[in-house]
């Protein structure tokens, strides 16, 4: 549904919308309430506070709801089946002893972030994050602490490739609004996700995980296992090899569906039977749902017959349903938020100000970013909303423009963000310690990415 005109002037909408996020704080963390009944009646009484007609305000809700369900639970369930597969039979402990050699315990943390960032040029945030759930968890039970210094390192790393690097779609469609080069912005976006990586979130885990305890969590994955990794512990756990297939397998496979769509898009390439279907096996819940058919077919002898793998895979379903659930209605409230007009409202206001344009950039994604939650929609909506300012400006500047606009559309990920529920969930935090970590490393993450961009805005 598209957004509506705002109901009231944009102080009262922003009220509303402090309100509504106040209210979600009192329910969640005073009266106790589950996350998930507490954001479907705060995004009930958020859309009607806000004026959308009371006759679509169900319609609002469960279309927002649905899509957030519809990008979320196919991947959620397929990575959580392949970690699961991964964790009992061994192989996240044969990749994590291998990381570990290769590295050292002390740059288990940093390998894994880079890792990470290999790992996050064609996969989005949410499906790579869960992909490599069993190898943080791994490296995390061997080591002990805190689960944050490994969690952190590999979470950012994912989320700065997705605002950042083509080909994912904000900084797509965001190059595309404002005309700037996709090349320059892949060649200068690749060292400023590093960059901001490094500081934002590396740096960031290694201060905020001696602070901050999070035991690693049981719920997912199970119980600790032995390093023969089998459910008995009589059966020899994987080669890296096969191991390292696995992981590679949905990188390979949704890497062939960005060339292919973007030779197709370019004109370079017709489209073709050839080509459709590389397309569909390189969609996302697809190539998932290949890798865990090829893990059943390579680890499924290692965990034990075929009634004891299907009751492996059917076990690894059960903890999830709240991670998805929850993750279904917070994007259920951005939605309500994004469709009664508060983002527009915000972003009209925030227009006129006079500023440095790569500062209103940011400002204007970091508004859209707060008021309604979703990352890709704040990049994409400032990059149309400044694009007539941007004509004629040098390539460097107008990647450097997309940049802060990232930067703005990262920070503070809070209640109306699927991300802030699905990282919080996966990692068995409570919503307080969600915010005190979650939410300030993904800000220090976009400062650090709008502080890379005003530096390439005046040398260019």
């Amino acid at each position: 549904m598209e957004a509506l005109e705002p109901a009231y002037s944009t102080p009262v909408m922003l009220v509303i919308a402090a309100a509504a996020v106040a209210l979600l704080l009192v329910l969640i963390m005073v009266v106790r309430l589950h996350a998930f009944l507490a954001l479907i009646v705060v995004s009930a009484v958020t859309a009607v506070a806000a004026g959308i007609p009371l006759g679509d305000v169900p319609a609002v809700m469960i279309e927002f709801f649905s899509t957030t369900l519809g990008s979320v639970a196919l991947l959620v369930a397929l990575g959580v089946m392949l970690g699961r597969l991964l964790e009992v039979t061994g192989g996240a402990q044969v990749l994590a002893d291998t990381l570990v050699s290769r590295f050292g315990e002390q740059r288990a943390p940093f390998a894994l972030g880079v890792a990470s960032l290999i790992f996050a040029f064609p996969i989005f945030f949410d499906a790579g994050l869960v992909v490599f759930l069993p190898i943080i968890l791994t490296v995390a039970r061997r080591f002990g602490g805190s689960v944050l210094r490994y969690a952190l390192p590999s979470a950012g790393a994912f989320a700065a490739m997705h605002a950042i690097v083509p080909p994912h779609p904000g900084p797509v469609a965001a190059s595309a609004s404002l005309g700037a080069s996709i090349g320059v912005v892949l060649l200068v976006g690749v060292p400023v996700a590093a960059v901001s990586w490094y500081v934002g979130s590396y740096l960031f885990s290694r201060v905020v995980s001696a602070r901050v305890h999070v035991p690693v969590t049981d719920l997912l994955l199970g119980e600790v296992r032995d390093h023969d990794g089998g459910p008995d512990g009589g059966r020899r756990a994987p080669a890296f090899g096969v191991v390292l297939l696995l992981l590679l397998l949905p990188m390979v496979l949704i890497s062939l569906n960005t060339v292919v769509s973007s030779l197709i898009t370019a004109g370079t390439l017709e489209e073709s039977a050839l080509a459709d279907t590389l397309l569909l096996l390189g969609n996302t819940p697809v190539a998932l749902l290949i890798s865990v058919l090829a893990a059943i077919v390579l680890l499924g002898s290692r965990a034990g017959s075929r009634s004891e793998v299907q009751a492996l895979l059917d076990g690894a379903l059960g903890p999830i349903c709240s991670v998805i659930l929850i993750t279904g209605a917070g994007g259920m409230f951005g939605g309500v938020l994004r469709t009664s007009g508060i983002g527009d409202a915000l972003t009209t206001s925030l227009g006129g100000l006079g500023l440095p344009l790569v500062l209103q950039a940011f400002l204007i994604a970091t508004a859209l970013r707060v008021a309604q939650g979703s990352a890709t929609v704040a990049l994409t909506t400032t990059a149309g909303l400044v694009a007539a300012s941007a004509t004629g400006l040098p390539e460097l500047q107008l990647a450097a423009l997309v940049f802060a606009i990232a930067g703005g559309s990262t920070v503070l990920s809070h209640f109306n963000d699927s991300g802030f529920w699905l990282v919080g969930r996966l990692f068995d935090m409570d919503e307080k310690t969600t915010l005190r970590t979650w939410t300030v490393m993904e800000t220090t993450l976009g400062l650090m990415m709008f502080a890379c961009a005003s530096v390439l805005w005046v040398l260019a």
